[in-house]
């Protein structure tokens, strides 16, 4: 049962680390589609060196979950992440597709979280 359960949570905490770790290049490099990006949603150009910055090390938070704290964190740092990308959006006026893919990642953080969470009750 423990190996599902460990089997699961990275099924579901990869593709959120891949897609986070990449992003989190793009923003730290930058990226000019992500300069482009900033400047419609309204956001300050060095808001992009702290957004990466935050993904990067919520990232090895993920990967590296010894410190269950840390970890706490980042899934909460990434939840609010997630949610506020999806508001900006919709402010922006983008469409339903950039408006809802947020919720898509957060539904598989979501996932991550519950399988880490079990993971951790189950060795205890």
């Amino acid at each position: 049962m423990k190996r599902n359960q460990t089997l699961f949570h990275w099924i579901f905490t990869l593709p959120v680390a891949a897609l986070m770790l990449v992003s989190a290049i793009g923003l730290l490099a930058p990226w000019d589609q992500n300069i482009e990006g900033m400047i419609h949603l309204g956001y300050p150009l060095y808001f992009m060196m702290i957004l990466g910055t935050a993904k990067a090390l919520g990232t090895a938070a993920l990967l590296y979950k010894h410190f269950r704290t840390l970890t706490e964190w980042a899934y909460a740092g990434f939840t609010f992440t997630f949610l506020s990308a999806s508001y900006s959006h919709y402010s922006s006026g983008d469409g339903v597709a950039k408006t809802m893919m947020p919720f898509v990642i957060l539904a598989l953080l979501a996932g991550s979280y519950y399988f880490w969470k079990k993971d951790l009750s189950s060795t205890r």
